[in-house]
């Protein structure tokens, strides 16, 4: 064999086929996940990466997993966030093992974003969001959705964790809240002020985003026409009279400004 065309045939290998430690790729996923942010662009770079290295997908999936049950509450909601986009992009890309992987250890997910013990109350309403999405596109079953939510609706009232009324309890006896519900016995878990500042600004990151998408359309016109024509009442006899009284409005400023300008007119 000529040995130019071997070390030709070697030097012009694509570096995307050549063997890639998976301890590595692993570790910078792993990375990616618990430096994620609210913004867009941080959840579709470590999507891309995953999709990038799509034959590890279960040793992927599983970094995902134990960073959502060992990261706080405001890197778990990030990871939420990047599920949905996740799964999107797994989508487009025909690469459907992470959306299903995703749809069976859906409750794992949510148990780990909102614990069952109070913790993850501030979560609640952006997991029910981003599962209402994941619906939408058809990517989880109306029935998982209503289950989870209706699990979701006992964790976000009355957290222990956010209980004021704590009082010392003598030791074996249950600890209650002063409206007779059951304490956790655990000790309330205090967030630090920095992280409650990064929480606000990603909230705010969020709500801005999903504002954005409120106004977002699909370029069909008659889509667009045709929800007006549903959104708009019929026309009765307050419309007629609305329209009369605004063009006599229109007249008479009009009116005004002919005398206005008549009059500069005069002493000039």
């Amino acid at each position: 064999m000529d040995a130019s065309f071997t070390s030709r045939s070697f030097s012009e290998s694509p570096p995307d086929k050549m063997m890639v430690d998976p301890f590595e790729v692993r570790m910078r996923f792993t990375t990616q996940l618990q430096h994620l942010s609210a913004s867009v662009t941080s959840s579709q770079k470590a999507a891309h990466y995953a999709l990038k290295y799509r034959d590890l997908d279960e040793d992927l999936h599983s970094c995902i997993l134990e960073q959502l049950e060992r990261n706080n509450m405001n890197n778990r909601a990030n990871i939420m966030s990047f599920i949905e986009h996740f799964c999107e992009m797994a989508t487009k890309e025909d690469h459907l093992p992470y959306v299903r992987m995703i749809q069976r250890d859906i409750l794992r997910v949510v148990d780990a974003v909102v614990p069952p013990d109070g913790t993850g109350a501030a979560n609640v309403k952006h997991v029910r969001r981003v599962l209402q999405s994941l619906q939408t596109k058809e990517m989880l079953s109306t029935d998982t959705v209503v289950e989870i939510d209706a699990a979701l609706k006992d964790r976000e009232s009355h957290p222990s964790h956010l209980d004021l009324e704590h009082e010392e309890i003598p030791e074996g006896s249950r600890a209650r809240s002063k409206t007779g519900t059951p304490r956790s016995s655990k000790p309330p878990q205090r967030v630090d002020k920095r992280q409650i500042e990064q929480r606000i600004e990603e909230d705010r990151e969020r709500n801005k985003r999903l504002r954005e998408s409120m106004w977002a359309v699909n370029g069909d016109d008659m889509d667009e026409y045709d929800k007006l024509w549903e959104e708009t009442s019929d026309i009765n006899e307050d419309d007629f009279i609305n329209a009369r009284e605004e063009a006599m409005e229109r007249a008479q400023v009009a009116a005004v400004m002919r005398a206005a300008a008549e009059q500069r007119k005069t002493v000039v």
